[in-house]
């Protein structure tokens, strides 16, 4: 089993200071269903529940169960039906407003049969490891332009944050960019638009992997209208804006495998969903790399160390003639 050393000692680090390539390379998994089934294995042997879900029907039926498990609270019928179409599958809610809620407005208000009021959490930013992570593959969604069958969706506290699309080994990496593209330009709306919550993306195809974070439905349209006029403008939605994923010596983590044992740790993909992700004053949804994250993370930490030496110092004390007394510590 391999260890590996953090950036920091707290237990908030995301990044590990340095990482050994395994020698199991994804490069032994040839077909595509055979590299997914192996990405599957790997994340339940992180801790990750595997589920099947296949329809839209049992997705929310999940979510209800998870949301209730969070909040230690269970819905009525009735409460359920309209939580569920006002708070989180409001007709009105795009892309933008889906996003919102998981960046900022993560607690929603509502009121119970009896008249009174509580707050639901989708998520919880406070004590990361209460939110339920979840896997399900080849989910199937029939009600967009096309069709349409996902490879890999992480699921917390039941909503698709994270999705990943794999292509096998020799495909260029580009295609798996371009295939969620199609996704969203043709399916991720469909239904109740569940799918329109996925913050981060995640393409492989084995050899090499790489993170990115959802665009909005108003960017996403007015990027790809610039960029038929303009082919080369490059844009937040442009295949250039993925990043690869590192140790904190800045090094690539680019196989699937070596990518799997450090960006997918539970607490490392949960501290990206809830710290460094930032949701801008623009309505853009933007997704830190690792060399970021480690710099942040070591000026939290020295931070912290001074504040603790601050309150460890010595207090020195006078008496009114200002002989020293005998030193205390707070």
């Amino acid at each position: 089993m391999s260890t590996y050393n953090m950036i920091l000692s707290s237990n908030e680090s995301t990044v590990v200071a340095e990482y050994e390539p395994q020698v199991k390379r994804s490069d032994s998994y040839q077909s595509e269903a055979a590299l997914e089934q192996a990405f599957i294995k790997m994340l339940v042997e992180q801790g990750y529940e595997y589920v099947t879900i296949h329809s839209e029907d049992a997705l929310i039926d999940n979510l209800r169960k998870q949301l209730e498990r969070l909040n230690q609270y269970s819905f009525t019928d009735k409460e359920w039906d309209s939580f569920f179409k006002h708070k989180i599958a409001n007709h009105n809610d795009g892309i933008v407003e889906k996003t919102r809620k998981i960046q900022e407005d993560h607690v929603q208000n509502f009121t119970r049969e009896d008249g009174t009021t509580m707050n639901i959490s989708l998520i919880d930013k406070k004590n990361i490891h209460n939110n339920r992570l979840q896997v399900i593959n080849q989910y199937e969604e029939s009600g967009g332009k096309h069709d349409t069958r996902y490879d890999v969706t992480i699921l917390v506290n039941g909503l698709p944050l994270v999705h990943v699309e794999l292509k096998r080994r020799g495909v260029a990496l580009k295609e798996a960019f371009n295939q969620i593209n199609r996704y969203q330009r043709d399916s991720f709306w469909a239904g109740f638009g569940l799918y329109e919550y996925v913050q981060i993306f995640v393409i492989s195809n084995g050899t090499n992997t790489k993170y990115y974070s959802n665009t909005t439905r108003f960017s996403h349209i007015k990027e790809n209208e610039t960029a038929s006029r303009k082919r080369s403008k490059k844009t937040s939605n442009s295949f250039e804006f993925t990043s690869f994923w590192a140790d904190g010596n800045n090094r690539t983590i680019p196989d699937l495998v070596d990518f799997t044992k450090t960006f997918f740790t539970k607490h490392t993909l949960l501290n990206i969903l809830i710290k460094y992700c930032v949701f801008t004053t623009e309505e853009l949804l933007l997704v830190m790399r690792p060399y970021q994250i480690a710099a942040t993370e070591r000026i939290l930490n020295r931070i912290e160390t001074s504040t603790i030496i601050r309150k460890l110092e010595p207090l020195k004390l006078v008496d009114i003639s200002g002989t020293p007394l005998a030193a205390v510590r707070h």
